[in-house]
């Protein structure tokens, strides 16, 4: 059985259920399991985040899968906390060779989500990790239609500042995103 972790925060919604849909995607492959771990405001002291069992389990993970909103073209403050947290395991090389992908969202068209795609795929590269891209094609630009963003890097969606849930092609992408992961994860680790 290889394991998926899902590391997330999301404040609005919208990245969770972006998650769920990459772990959904994920359990659709067999042998492949997800675990989803979201980041808490809880877990920020002082400015500090801290979650033993969130990093054991991501230790324990073969994939890691990073995600956060974009917010003011970047990275969320409570995610980008919980990536400097990780500055230990960055230092003993502790995910190194392990697989990493990432997924975004925010209310902009564009809002500057490549740049927090980019940022999550620079953490993974600084940890020794290799990227996975979305690998899908647009289908176009209708919100029903599939990787409508046109993003290769990652996962982006978007969202109007008053819709609850997701667009169906955000949706759809986000279930096959996470069967990309799985198989990739599966050729990767062939023990």
């Amino acid at each position: 059985m290889k394991n998926v972790a899902i590391v997330y925060f999301s404040s609005g919604g919208h990245t969770q259920q972006l998650a769920h849909g990459i772990a959904e995607g994920v359990r659709s492959v067999p042998q492949t399991s997800a675990v989803l771990w979201r980041i808490e405001g809880s877990d920020l002291r002082e400015g500090r985040w801290k979650n033993e069992e969130i990093l054991a389990g991501l230790q324990r993970a073969d994939t890691i899968v990073f995600g956060t909103p974009t917010y003011m073209g970047g990275i969320a403050a409570q995610y980008k906390s919980f990536i400097d947290a990780c500055g230990g395991i960055w230092y003993e090389q502790g995910w190194r060779n392990k697989l990493a992908a990432g997924f975004t969202h925010s209310q902009g068209l564009s809002g500057d989500k490549l740049n927090t795609l980019e940022g999550l795929m620079i953490q993974a590269m600084q940890h020794g990790m290799l990227w996975v891209g979305l690998g899908i094609r647009p289908e176009g630009s209708s919100p029903e239609q599939i990787n409508r963003l046109g993003s290769y890097l990652g996962l982006m969606a978007q969202s109007e500042a008053d819709q609850t849930n997701l667009f169906e092609g955000d949706r759809q992408t986000a279930r096959l995103f996470g069967q990309r992961i799985a198989d990739a994860t599966h050729r990767w680790q062939r023990t």
